[in-house]
C-alpha cells in the first residue's frame, strides 16, 4: 500500500468499519488468470461462496464486461441466480444435496449441474431431462487424498460427507453423466494440486474417458506471489489433452486474493493481562475465518508482539468472549479515534459476515488508484438487520 491510499484510508471521513475494494490489485489477479487460460486451454470460474461483489462483475466477466472469466460456480439457488444475473456466462452448481425446490430454481439458471451422489443424481435425472434448457450433469468423486491441514476445511477429511468415493462409485450409473469434478485443495499450491491428480487418476482415471469435462474445485492460490503457474499449466494440459476434456478451474480466493482492505476505528483501550484495544468492528462478524481457519490477519504497520514499543490485543465489540483478532504492536500508542486497516480482506470476509448482536455490516467502497478516487458502493443501516428475520 503506498502513502497516498494509507493517507486516504486513514486520515478521510470513511464510513467505519467499511471494506475497500482495492479495483487495480483485482484486475492485476483477472490479468493473471487470463494468462492461465490462454496458456493452458482452461475455463476458470468465479466461486462465488469466496467472492460475490456482483458491482465489480464487469472486471471479471467474458459475458458481461471486459473480463476473462467463463462464469461462476454457484453452491445454492440465490448464488446461481446472481450468476445467471449479474456475471452471465455458464452457471455451474454443485451442493452436498439438493432439494426438490432447490433443484427446480437452479434448473432455470444453471448450465452444469454436480451431484454428491449417485442417489441424487437418479432422484434428479428426469427433471433435468425435462427441465426445457440443455443442462450438463457430473458426479463429485472424492480422491481420498488429503492436502489440506485444517480438518474444517479440508474435504478429503476422514469421513467427509463430499465426494463419491472409489468403492462407492457406480461405472453403471453414467449414463447422462459428461464429467468429473473433484476438490480438495485450500489456499495451496500446484504441487498440492499435481498430488491431487496422482490420486485422482489412480482411482477415476478410467472414468474419465469418454467424459466431456473435468473440474479441479477450488483451492488454487494461483494469484500469491511464487506461486509455480508453469506447474499448474502443464497439470492441466496434461490432463486436457490424455483425455480429450475441457478442464475447469474454479479458485474463490485467487480471484481477489489481497484485492481490499478493512477499516475499522479503535473505540477504546482497556486494561487486562496486556492492553486490549476495542475496535468498531468484529471477528465473529465481519471476518470469521480468523476465529474458523484460525489466523492472524495483517494490519498495516503493525508487528508481532513485543516487536515494535507498545503491544495490544485487538478485540472486536460484540458479546462473544472469544472475539479476539490477535496480537500486535505498534510504533506508537493506540487510542480511541485511530483507524487500522486489516489487509487482505476482499475474499470471504465480505460474503461470511454477520449481523450478530445487531452490529451493522461494515460499508463496502471501491478504490481505484489511478484517479485516486474512492466510491460508496453500500452502506448498510437498520432495515438491512431487521429484514433479515420477522
Amino acid at each position: 500500500m503506498d502513502a497516498r491510499t494509507l493517507e486516504r484510508l486513514t486520515k478521510e471521513e470513511l464510513p467505519s468499519p467499511c471494506f475497500v475494494l482495492d479495483e487495480d490489485k483485482l484486475l492485476a489477479n483477472a490479468a493473471l488468470l487470463r494468462s492461465v487460460q490462454e496458456r493452458s486451454g482452461a475455463k476458470i470460474l468465479l466461486a462465488l461462496k469466496g467472492f460475490a461483489m456482483w458491482s465489480v462483475f464487469p472486471l471479471l466477466s467474458r459475458a458481461k464486461g471486459s473480463g476473462p472469466l467463463w462464469g461462476c460456480c454457484a453452491s445454492s439457488p440465490h448464488e446461481a441466480r446472481l450468476a445467471r444475473e449479474e456475471f452471465g456466462g455458464e452457471v455451474h452448481v454443485f451442493a452436498a444435496a439438493f432439494s426438490d425446490e432447490d433443484m427446480r430454481s437452479i434448473l432455470r439458471c444453471a448450465d452444469h449441474v454436480v451431484f454428491n451422489s449417485f442417489a441424487q443424481w437418479r432422484h434428479f435425472s428426469n427433471m433435468v431431462r425435462n427441465c426445457g434448457r440443455q443442462v450438463e450433469c457430473g458426479i463429485r468423486v472424492n480422491p481420498e487424498h488429503s492436502e489440506g491441514t485444517v480438518p474444517i476445511y479440508n474435504p478429503c477429511t476422514p469421513g467427509s460427507r463430499l465426494g463419491v468415493r472409489r468403492k462407492h462409485f457406480e461405472p453403471d450409473g453414467l449414463d447422462g453423466i459428461s464429467g468429473l469434478h473433484f476438490h480438495t485443495l485450500c489456499e495451496q499450491g500446484a504441487d498440492a494440486l499435481e498430488r491431487t491428480l496422482n490420486a485422482f487418476e489412480k482411482s477415476f482415471g478410467i472414468f474419465l474417458r469418454g467424459m466431456k469435462w473435468v473440474n479441479f474445485g477450488g483451492g488454487h492460490h494461483i494469484t500469491r506471489e511464487g506461486y509455480d503457474v508453469d506447474l499448474l499449466c502443464d497439470c492441466i494440459e496434461r490432463i486436457r489433452v490424455k483425455y480429450n476434456v475441457q478442464v475447469y478451474v474454479e479458485p474463490g480466493e485467487a480471484v481477489a486474493l489481497d484485492a481490499g482492505w478493512l477499516v475499522c476505528t479503535v473505540l477504546d483501550v482497556v486494561e487486562a493481562d496486556m492492553p486490549v484495544a476495542v475496535l468498531d468492528s468484529s471477528a465473529s462478524c465481519h471476518m470469521p475465518d480468523v476465529l474458523e481457519m484460525p489466523y492472524r490477519p495483517y494490519v498495516v504497520g503493525s508487528g508481532l508482539p513485543g516487536e515494535q514499543a507498545h503491544s495490544y490485543r485487538l478485540a472486536g465489540k460484540s458479546c462473544l468472549a472469544g472475539d479476539v483478532i490477535g496480537e500486535y504492536s505498534f510504533s506508537a500508542p493506540l487510542g480511541r479515534g485511530d483507524r487500522l486497516i486489516f489487509t487482505d480482506m476482499a475474499h470471504y470476509s465480505m460474503v461470511k459476515m454477520t449481523t450478530f448482536n445487531g452490529l451493522a455490516l461494515p460499508a463496502i467502497l471501491r478504490y481505484r488508484a489511478a484517479q485516486d478516487e474512492l466510491e460508496l458502493v453500500r452502506a448498510f443501516e437498520y432495515e438491512d438487520f431487521k429484514g433479515r428475520l420477522s
